[in-house]
């Protein structure tokens, strides 16, 4: 289980741009392994069309998905650079500071901030 577990990517997000993202926990049902996983994407207009797109995905591989919260990414790959800011309506603010470490394990060489402003 613990394989499967870690061949989900911890960080799937548009490679530039800004967006709106989640971040969602993956449970085994009854199980006591979880991870936190970060989705981004401008193809999403609300933050429930990324979660909608997620948990199936994760329900074939065995897993419970809870939305912990959402907010929104600037990605300058240019500058290697990464914000995180903002929230979500419907799932609330997300642990930014938690969606950074899971982003700077992916991440290694950029510079990743995050702040509460809205913009």
């Amino acid at each position: 289980a613990g394989a499967a577990m870690a061949a989900v990517r911890e960080v799937e997000i548009d490679p530039e741009g800004t967006f709106k993202y989640i971040l969602v926990r993956l449970q085994r049902p009854g199980g006591e392994e979880q991870r936190d996983i970060v989705r981004g994407t401008k193809a999403a207009e609300f933050h429930n069309h990324i979660f909608e797109k997620v948990n199936p995905e994760m329900e074939k591989l065995g897993y419970e998905c809870k939305c912990l919260g959402g907010g929104k990414i600037d990605h300058n790959s240019k500058d290697k650079k990464i914000r995180v800011f903002g929230l979500s309506t419907g799932y609330g603010k997300a642990d930014h500071s938690v969606t950074v470490e899971i982003l700077k394990k992916v991440y290694t060489d950029y510079e990743i901030t995050w702040s509460d402003d809205k913009k």
